[in-house]
């Protein structure tokens, strides 16, 4: 029995063929699974970002116990502000609201003062609730940022604190 040449060519090309598209399925898998982890780290700094502004909040209440003020003493107004970890007020400017945070890589903190910019914007939500008896106020921490390809994510975070001396 007898091959013609241009038999083994053609197995050869289908040979290589059948073998490009195995790898390049595997590249694909590879791309996608490299973007996703992209996306789970950005969550997680996210969500530690929203935990820091309800600590930060949290921070400003304990110092108004300590010296002596009211409790809720600089969150009396509902607003969207902006912190940053070593906050001891709220930032109600429209530049910090609408800025991006910065990562300062010496530290490994965000600030809005110096460091490379980021996608991730926070802003602390005040809502004081009038009817609660004793007064209360709910606080709500939202990461905002772009991701892969343009979606926005957000993480939302909310707690709230009473006058517990009452």
């Amino acid at each position: 029995m007898r091959r013609n040449n241009g038999q083994l060519i053609i197995e050869m090309m289908v040979a290589v063929s059948l073998l490009m598209i195995g790898l390049l399925g595997i590249f694909a898998v590879l791309s996608q699974s490299l973007g996703l982890n992209r996306v789970a780290a950005n969550q997680y700094i996210a969500a530690h970002l929203a935990a820091e502004g309800i600590e930060v909040t949290k921070s400003i209440i304990d110092a108004n116990y300590i010296n002596g003020g009211p409790w809720n003493l600089g969150l009396e107004s509902d607003g969207d502000y902006a912190v940053e970890y070593n906050s001891t007020e709220l930032d109600g400017s429209s530049e910090k609201l609408e800025a991006r945070l910065k990562l300062d890589e010496s530290t490994g903190l965000y600030t809005y003062e110096s460091g490379v910019d980021t996608n991730f914007r926070r802003t602390i939500t005040i809502d004081n609730i009038p009817d609660a008896d004793p007064t209360e106020i709910k606080v709500i921490s939202r990461v905002y940022w772009k991701d892969r390809g343009g979606v926005d994510f957000d993480i939302v975070l909310e707690d709230r604190f009473r006058d517990w001396r009452e």
